[in-house]
């Protein structure tokens, strides 16, 4: 869509909580005249709507684009597991708000006068607005908890973030030979067919299939007990006996310890490290 009017955007996300599948972010923006016009087309919170109206929501939101517009980033099961257990060790809040911020970015990259952004709360309400004004000063925005049902234009990124990750999730294909996704359940933690498919799907040494988020502790839990256990080599604890490295270095004594010939004082030399 291009919008060349004073816009406002809206932010959230669907698949946060399930231990399957991917966790998609969107982004729904639209002129501020327009938001009369984006109600009409039904937009809500997605938990709130059935599969065949968020689908058709989608479906009017498509035919609209003369001035509704919207952007998706799909945030695999991998990407989440790398992102909380790689060296960095980002958490949950820290991935979705680098999302959320490179969402704007786009969306201003794009030419869209963006004007005032509704974003649905990750972590403490206060501190997230202050982080995304201290980036974008520029812009206004409305940190909320459920904004999706509070802004029309967050309900928009909602449905559009739901209707994609539900799509995703219906037609992966598992790469890893003889996995199937049909009776894995609803994906959430606490779901009794999501777990049980977890423990006939976990291989004994390589884990879970890509399918599933490694870093959350249902599947920790269920690798643990059915997985082989590894030892790291960092873990183990010094042998004896092994000289340590800095042994083989030798210490370069100071300055002051260092016996100068009696010509160097008497000429009242110093030594210079830098010209």
């Amino acid at each position: 869509a291009v919008v060349s009017t004073q816009s406002t955007g809206g932010i959230d996300e669907a698949g946060r909580g399930p231990v399957l599948g991917p966790m998609v972010y969107g982004i729904a923006y639209c002129p501020i005249s327009k938001i009369p016009q984006l109600q009409e087309l039904g937009v809500a919170d997605s938990k709130q709507l059935k599969t065949s109206d968020r689908e058709n929501v989608l479906k009017q939101i498509n035919e609209n684009s003369e001035y509704i517009g919207y952007c998706v980033k799909v945030l695999s099961s991998t990407f989440l597991s790398n992102s909380m257990l790689g060296r960095e060790n980002n958490n949950l809040n820290a991935v979705s708000h680098n999302t959320a911020i490179s969402l704007i970015r786009e969306l201003l990259d794009s030419g869209i006068k963006v004007k005032d952004v509704y974003v649905d709360t990750v972590g403490p309400i206060d501190k997230y607005q202050a982080k995304l004004s201290g980036i974008f000063p520029s812009l206004n925005f409305t940190v909320a908890s459920k904004a999706d049902d509070k802004y029309p234009i967050c309900g928009a990124s909602s449905i559009c973030a739901k209707v994609v990750r539900d799509q995703c999730v219906s037609e992966w294909r598992c790469p890893e030979e003889g996995m199937e996704i049909e009776k894995c359940g609803s994906g959430y933690p606490n779901d009794p067919n999501t777990k049980d498919w977890l423990r006939r799907n976990v291989d004994h040494v390589f884990g879970f299939p890509r399918f599933v988020r490694f870093s959350w502790s249902t599947a920790e839990n269920i690798m643990a007990k059915e997985s082989v256990g590894v030892t790291w080599d960092d873990e183990e604890e010094e042998e004896e006996n092994i000289p340590k490295i800095n042994l083989f270095f030798k210490n370069v004594k100071k300055e002051s310890d260092i016996s100068r010939h009696r010509f160097y004082h008497e000429q009242g030399l110093k030594s210079k490290n830098v010209l």
